[in-house]
């Protein structure tokens, strides 16, 4: 238990105290029921209804005991860069392989060519109007084979000279290295790392007293009253409403005024002063484009094709063709290259980065193990028990309606009879008459059902349903 449990007895007082004010009688008869002619009413008081109840009270709340374990070290050798890792750079140059490559100036093709006349002794390009005259024909000059012959006009195919830029060394590159620089310096070392010390603060305390609510006070009705003033027609009932204070206890108890605490001291680093080379520069490269090297050759490149226009060879012309001693076939020429050496770049430039490792020192260094630390031991609170009566319900005073004889009707009793013997009670004979045998009925209907006794009531009669 801490400081929160001071406003936990606190709020228990607020609850004894609001009991003993709800000790108050509730008083239901200052204005008289409604009733109807025969009904019968009595001032009955339900005396109040309390429960004991055992609390724990705080005398010393609970509070800590602070114990301090200061920090460890370690000497241990520490390793210092001196100069700092750095890169050398070794260029490799790219290395070139010769290889060679057929260039193409002419490529395969298949032609038309034709001569005029079976005396002509060569074969020369057949023209375009000979070709449109093959398809004009109906031949599908697609599905034409090589070795097939038309008969007809010619023209030679057309071709122009061009030139063609070939590559003879690939583009690659030359590597200049600039080598790293240093500088020398002094640098701040840390030798002993910082830390911090742990110092008890006690707790502080003072006593206080507290009046602790045992019984509220109450009002109970009392018999012995020794009454003096004469009164008409009493029935001998005199009852008299006393007053109970309220009953404390006064406790002393020690309360936490201030809780133990530490405080913390900071202890400075440790340093050392060492000279070490330090990397202004890393190494580098440069790297210089070197173009590619091509060269030009001349080749040959058809514009317009050969042409033939008649029949093929071996077909039958009708009566009225003339075959005028041209004729056309389809041949390949083969294509026509040419072989050029020509350097290619078999492994490009590159640069061999060589790591050089730092250089160390060492030192000797105390390092932080275990940081300074505190253990709170907990004091556990001291209490004490009270016993206190708490009202659950005020006493009350009210009117309750009752049989009497102006309202018990013979009507009303055979009623009450056919009901005991319908539920099982024997009553005797239906006769509206209250007898004895009638009487123990009752009672024994009334101890069945946990009704109170004392004759018949009208809660008995509503428990067997008779309507009075």
């Amino acid at each position: 238990m801490h400081k929160s449990s001071v406003p936990f007895v606190l709020a228990s007082l607020v609850i004894l105290v609001a009991g003993s004010v709800a000790a108050q009688e509730v008083d239901n008869t200052q204005i008289l029921p409604d009733a109807r002619p025969g009904d019968c009413f009595a001032k009955v008081i339900t005396p109040a209804r309390f429960t004991t109840r055992s609390e724990e009270v705080v005398v010393q709340e609970a509070s800590e005991r602070i114990e301090t374990i200061p920090a460890e070290y370690e000497t241990v050798e520490r390793s210092i860069v001196v100069k700092e890792a750095s890169e050398t750079i070794d260029p490799a140059q790219g290395v070139f392989e010769e290889e060679l490559e057929e260039v193409e100036l002419r490529p395969a093709e298949t032609h038309w060519v034709g001569k005029t006349g079976p005396s002509a002794a060569e074969f020369l390009p057949a023209s375009p109007g000979a070709l449109e005259g093959i398809e004009r024909s109906g031949v599908d000059l697609g599905a034409v084979e090589v070795g097939m012959c038309f008969r007809e006009y010619f023209t030679d195919a057309e071709y122009r000279s061009a030139e063609q830029r070939v590559l003879v060394r690939e583009a690659t590159q030359t590597i200049e290295v600039t080598d790293a620089v240093y500088e020398t310096v002094d640098e701040r070392v840390l030798v002993k790392e910082a830390s911090s010390q742990v110092v008890d603060v006690p707790a502080v305390y003072r006593t206080e007293t507290e009046s602790v609510l045992v019984e509220p006070s109450r009002s109970v009705w009392k018999t012995d009253c020794g009454i003096i003033e004469q009164v008409a027609n009493t029935t001998g009932d005199v009852m008299c409403l006393v007053e109970v204070p309220a009953r404390y206890e006064t406790l002393s108890k020690t309360v936490l005024d201030k809780p133990a605490t530490t405080k913390t001291i900071r202890v400075p680093a440790e340093y050392r002063n060492v000279k070490v080379e330090r990397l202004v520069t890393p190494a580098s490269e440069k790297r210089v484009e070197v173009p590619a090297e091509y060269k030009t050759v001349e080749t040959r490149v058809k514009i317009a094709d050969a042409g033939f226009f008649w029949l093929a060879t071996g077909e039958d012309a009708d009566s009225e063709a003339t075959w005028n001693g041209h004729e056309v076939c389809l041949v390949e020429r083969p294509a026509e290259t040419e072989s050029i050496a020509r350097q290619m770049l078999a492994k490009p430039a590159s640069a061999n980065v060589v790591e050089v490792p730092a250089r160390y020192e060492s030192i000797k260094v105390q390092r932080l193990l275990k940081p300074a630390t505190e253990r709170r031991i907990e004091i556990p609170a001291r209490t004490r028990t009270v016993t206190s009566q708490i009202q659950v319900d005020p006493s009350r005073l009210e009117w309750r309606k009752v049989l009497c004889q102006a309202n018990m009707t013979p009507g009303i009793i055979s009623s009450l009879q056919r009901a005991l013997k319908r539920e099982g009670f024997d009553p005797g004979p239906i006769d509206g008459l209250v007898g004895q045998t009638t009487m123990r009925a009752v009672e024994r209907f009334q101890t069945e059902k946990d009704l109170d006794r004392g004759g018949i009531t009208y809660e008995t009669l509503k428990q067997l349903k008779v309507q009075s």
